[in-house]
């Protein structure tokens, strides 16, 4: 069954000064599913799914979502825009001086959809359901170890339950048993309210199994993307070597000589 193309990034190029990072990426990510980017350390996922959020001005191209050009739309508009999105980052930006539950239903708080009573009785539940006990709450992110953290931080991003999920790299630092639980916590949750997600992942594992479409960004572009199902047979090079984790191939890494 084919399924619709939901947000579009088309032609993208994104530069630091002289520092090319992004040329002339190409993505579409389907609705209602999980599409799981990977390539190889500093390749440029992060900074893509800023130019996505519109968090970083891109040099040219587009970024549509629901057929909304994100860089053109009004600030209103594109405040409405992000409140149906889900945003965990990679260094999950929580705010230090607001309790963990306090940063799990920010949004909730800030906008009065919820009460403060209702909130925290919220952000209990989906603290539940990212494996941390009810005692987590009252805690500040000074408390918390990374993995902790990172929990946190995708807490707060499905606490919403938004229509689009931009996470990065959610299982970073955690062990296997809880990664896979998390992955399926996103899995679970696009499922029942029909969510779209993006994930930035370096967890090969069974990637064809977690994840029903795949994007790999090698070499500043988007050099393979599909069903997941199609990834093992594709004959993709570079694809290969990521998927199973390969020293040699088209992917070099440049490692630095000790002096």
């Amino acid at each position: 069954m084919s399924q619709e193309n939901i947000i579009h990034i088309e032609n993208l190029t994104k530069s630091f000064g002289d520092h090319l990072v992004l040329k002339d990426v190409s993505l579409a990510i389907p609705k209602g599913a999980v599409t799981a980017l990977i390539g190889p350390s500093a390749s440029g996922k992060s900074v893509l799914l800023k130019c996505l959020l519109g968090l970083y001005p891109i040099d040219s191209g587009s970024v549509t979502i629901e057929g909304q050009n994100i860089n053109r739309l009004s600030r209103k508009n594109k405040a409405r825009m992000m409140d149906r999105i889900g945003v965990l980052f990679q260094q999950n930006a929580l705010f230090d001086s607001l309790t963990i539950w306090e940063n799990v239903c920010f949004r909730p708080i800030s906008n009065k959809s919820l009460s403060r009573k209702q909130a925290y009785e919220k952000a209990i539940e989906i603290l539940g359901k990212v494996g941390l006990k009810p005692e987590t709450a009252l805690l500040y992110p000074s408390d918390l170890s990374g993995g902790m953290q990172k929990r946190v931080g995708l807490a707060r991003a499905i606490a919403s339950e938004a229509d689009f999920l931009i996470l990065d790299d959610p299982t970073a630092g955690l062990d296997p048993i809880l990664s896979l639980a998390i992955t399926n916590l996103i899995q679970e949750l696009v499922k029942r309210t029909n969510a779209t997600a993006l994930v930035v992942t370096g967890d090969m594992t069974d990637l064809e199994k977690r994840y029903s479409h795949i994007a790999l960004l090698h070499d500043k572009a988007i050099q393979w993307q599909g069903p997941s199902n199609d990834a093992k047979t594709s004959g993709h090079q570079a694809l290969l070597q990521m998927l199973n984790g390969d020293k040699d191939g088209p992917i070099r890494m440049k490692l630095r000589e000790a002096s």
